[in-house]
């Protein structure tokens, strides 16, 4: 299933997006489909298609499109929705319940609350075990760590889970990726394949190559884990030699 949203930045039509669907941000895939920065005398837009995984059950309100009502800056200030300690407390005892029936000891502790998101450290000895290889058993357990949520509080809670520092090593690689991947295309005015990744991770890589001159990117593929083509914009036939695309090594390593 597909919506579209619109507001005066990616960052709003996306929390728009998840706040009309219910879903966290990492639970759906965003496509650009217009993009204009603000300027001097403009106003930035921003127009998103939202794929929702049809794995996922929501249960969305029938506007499938809206637009965020332009406002001054300044009166564009946020209501606090604090989280309760007792939640707190439950999801602390949940994820170390969930590790120790996996048999891996360990403690869990709030890292970060901001509205209506909260971020869990995870601390054990066995800590490259529950992030796995490319993240895969920290996202599992992040994704039931959501799942239990939602059905402790009414309120949208997005959890969050890091062990080590992943998530931010994580990101700092794809934006390492990103910026190389643009380098190798600008040279060459040829299109790249990345390999496939999960919505959050795509759209950390379409955002960072949106700031590049001559370079843009489209998903493709189906499902959950889509791959992203980055490609020169003034090359629209490079865009069909997916015989002649290939990988670059850092990609291996995310």
């Amino acid at each position: 299933m597909t919506y579209e949203f619109e507001g005066r930045t990616e960052k709003e039509a996306i929390n728009l997006a998840a706040s009309e669907l219910g879903l966290g941000k990492s639970d759906f895939d965003v496509e650009i489909l217009e993009f204009q920065r603000a300027g001097l005398f403009k106003k930035g837009h921003v127009k998103i298609r939202v794929h929702i995984n049809q794995a996922i059950e929501t249960q969305p309100s029938q506007i499938v499109k809206r637009t965020v009502e332009p406002v001054e800056e300044e009166e564009a200030v946020s209501v606090s929705n604090p989280i309760s300690t007792e939640f707190e407390q439950d999801m602390i005892k949940f994820l170390e319940t969930v590790m120790e029936k996996m048999g891996y000891s360990g403690t869990v502790e709030t890292v970060m609350q901001e509205e209506n998101k909260i971020s869990f450290q995870l601390n054990s000895d066995y800590s490259s075990i529950l992030i796995g290889k490319k993240g895969k058993n920290i996202d599992a357990l992040q994704l039931l760590a959501n799942v239990y949520a939602g059905k402790q509080t009414k309120d949208n809670v997005r959890i969050i889970l890091d062990s080590e520092n992943y998530r931010i090593r994580h990101e700092e690689a794809l934006v390492r990726l990103a910026y190389t991947t643009a380098d190798k295309v600008r040279e060459n005015h040829m299109s790249v394949l990345l390999e496939p990744m999960n919505p959050s991770d795509r759209r950390l890589i379409h955002t960072t190559i949106n700031t590049i001159a001559d370079v843009d990117t489209k998903s493709e593929g189906d499902g959950l884990y889509k791959r992203v083509r980055v490609f020169y914009k003034h090359n629209i036939e490079g865009m069909r030699l997916t015989s002649k695309t290939s990988m670059p090594s850092s990609s291996k390593t995310l």
